[in-house]
């Protein structure tokens, strides 16, 4: 039986708990030294003792806990997540009926009214990451019900959180057929190998799809040139290619190579033909500017952090810099493609550092369109920190 804790939401907090704020944050509560194990049931109250919310208990980065319900009388049990997985399997009907695409985001976390639980579809294949030991108590009652509403091939998981300081690790296939290796999925009728049982990571970022689209039908052009850093398994750069640029994908990580490879060779495209440059991008910029390189068209889509042997970055602090690395071996009128998932500042502010880094750099430029999360990834309308996705198309102006 799992415990149920009567927490005390602090003043200043209350009124966005009133209006469907889902994250619990340590600094919003006033007795959170009553908790004491993750995947407690977490009563919320204002300080007159009203019910605001229930939820559970669970640390992550961004919080202690999410509220799943404003119904105090609704229990957190397998109906629950029955409900909760039916609702979000409705809200994808598109995408199970569409053979041109077979990956998707199928559960995205408070987004689909549970915070802290990610399901991916691969193929007939789930993939659940955990991102916390609280929601991960609840592990038996979330694989019944998904079982029981997707009926998967299989099922994998990711356990995304910490337990006595060290990441918790057991064999990712968990229940049905185990996956081919690498899986072949389909995104807008292009081929991308995945390998569910390869960490967290599986070889593809489905929320890039509408950008990926977008290289494909717009921005990449027969005989262009195309620099794809940060490129990791190369999935920008399949786009490019097919469309039928020259692309140079530029990543620290050796295993990159035989990645991008693979996403290449799935896709019929000669890897021979394409550059695969294993370096760190900074020091592949300075390269390029010796050399006199330059490109057509250039994609950034760094993490939020990254340190190496030379240097830490941060895009809340370095994604100026980067661009104007970028745009200096950019082509008069080519393309930027300036990407981020970094949750804690919003699309205005990144906007700042775009102009930022090109009038340090002395060019003009013009924004050609944006994107943000695509459908699959569904965002709570009161958590506008879910909607952590941010990219700008631009051109530099010659």
């Amino acid at each position: 039986m799992r415990q149920v804790i009567d927490l005390q939401a602090e003043k200043k907090a209350t009124a966005r708990f009133v209006k469907g704020y889902p994250l619990i944050e340590k600094d919003t509560v006033r007795n959170e030294s009553k908790l004491k194990e993750e995947g407690s049931i977490i009563q919320l109250i204002d300080s007159e003792g009203k019910f605001l919310g229930k939820g559970y208990y669970g640390i992550q980065n961004k919080g202690i806990g999410w509220i799943l319900t404003q119904n105090q009388n609704e229990q957190i049990d397998e109906p629950f997540f029955n409900r909760k997985i039916s609702e979000a399997v409705a809200k994808r009907s598109s995408f199970f009926k569409d053979e041109e695409t077979t990956a998707f985001r199928l559960f995205n976390g408070e987004g689909d009214g549970v915070g802290g639980l990610i399901i991916d579809y691969y193929e007939g294949f789930c993939v659940i990451q955990w991102y916390s030991e609280g929601i991960y108590s609840f592990r038996k009652e979330i694989l019944s019900a998904l079982e029981s509403v997707v009926h998967p091939s299989g099922v994998y998981e990711k356990k995304r959180f910490e337990h006595g300081g060290k990441y918790v690790e057991d064999r990712d296939h968990v229940r049905g057929e185990e996956a081919p290796s690498p899986l072949l999925v389909k995104e807008n009728g292009r081929t991308y190998a995945v390998h569910l049982d390869d960490g967290a990571m599986v070889g593809i970022f489905l929320d890039q799809r509408d950008v990926r689209q977008a290289i494909y039908m717009h921005y990449a052009q027969p005989d262009s040139k195309v620099l794809n850093t940060f490129s990791y398994t190369g999935a920008f750069s399949v786009p490019a290619a097919l469309a039928g640029a020259h692309t140079t994908s530029v990543d620290l990580a050796k295993r990159s190579r035989p990645k991008t490879i693979e996403q290449f060779e799935v896709n019929g495209i000669d890897s021979e033909t394409q550059d695969i440059v294993v370096m760190d991008v900074f020091d592949y910029f300075k390269y390029a500017r010796r050399k006199e390189l330059s490109f057509d068209m250039v994609i950034l889509d760094p993490p939020s952090f990254a340190r190496s042997k030379k240097r830490t970055f941060s895009t809340s602090k370095d994604y100026p810099a980067l661009l104007k690395d970028a745009a200096l071996i950019t082509n008069g009128d080519g393309y930027i493609i300036a990407s981020t998932n970094n949750a804690s500042f919003g699309m205005d502010k990144f906007k700042k550092f775009i102009a930022e880094g090109m009038k340090s750099a002395n060019f003009n430029y013009k924004i050609c369109e944006t994107f943000s999360l695509p459908d699959d990834f569904t965002v709570n309308r009161n958590f506008r920190e879910g909607n952590y996705l941010k990219v700008v198309v631009l051109q530099k102006l010659s």
